[in-house]
């Protein structure tokens, strides 16, 4: 996470890191609820504020605030220090209260051409 959103929580250690386990910022959740979406998908924090009624914790805060330029799933949770799987939950949760937009690449959802696949494979062994 970044330093100013460390030094607000007294959660945080800064030398041991969180003191809070994964699962419980998640509440025991360890996939997104009613969505999948790509490690590789971007992440956009919406114009329209509105929460659904949704307690919001600090962790989605810290998503909603390193969103408003597209951001890729993975590097969001590099950069607020999180599990990527902690991310996507929470990410999810932001997803429903409409928050966020995901875009994912076209490559994150089209087939893989078994093929080319085993075309490279082959011509790994080769060399």
């Amino acid at each position: 996470m970044p330093p100013e959103f460390r030094a607000r929580h007294n959660w945080l250690d800064n030398e041991a890191g969180p003191l809070i386990r994964p699962y419980a910022l998640t509440q025991g959740r360890v996939a997104p609820q009613g969505c999948e979406f790509d490690m590789v998908a971007f992440v956009v924090a919406t114009p329209a504020r509105r929460d659904g009624g949704m307690p919001l914790q600090p962790e989605h805060h810290a998503i909603i605030e390193a969103t408003w330029e597209p951001t890729a799933v993975v590097e969001l949770a590099a950069k607020l220090d999180l599990a990527v799987d902690v991310v996507r939950v929470l990410l999810g949760d932001l997803r429903r209260a409409g928050l966020i937009a995901l875009y994912e690449p076209p490559a994150a959802y089209m087939p893989h051409n078994i093929d080319v696949l085993k075309a490279v494979v082959n011509g790994l062994r080769a060399l």
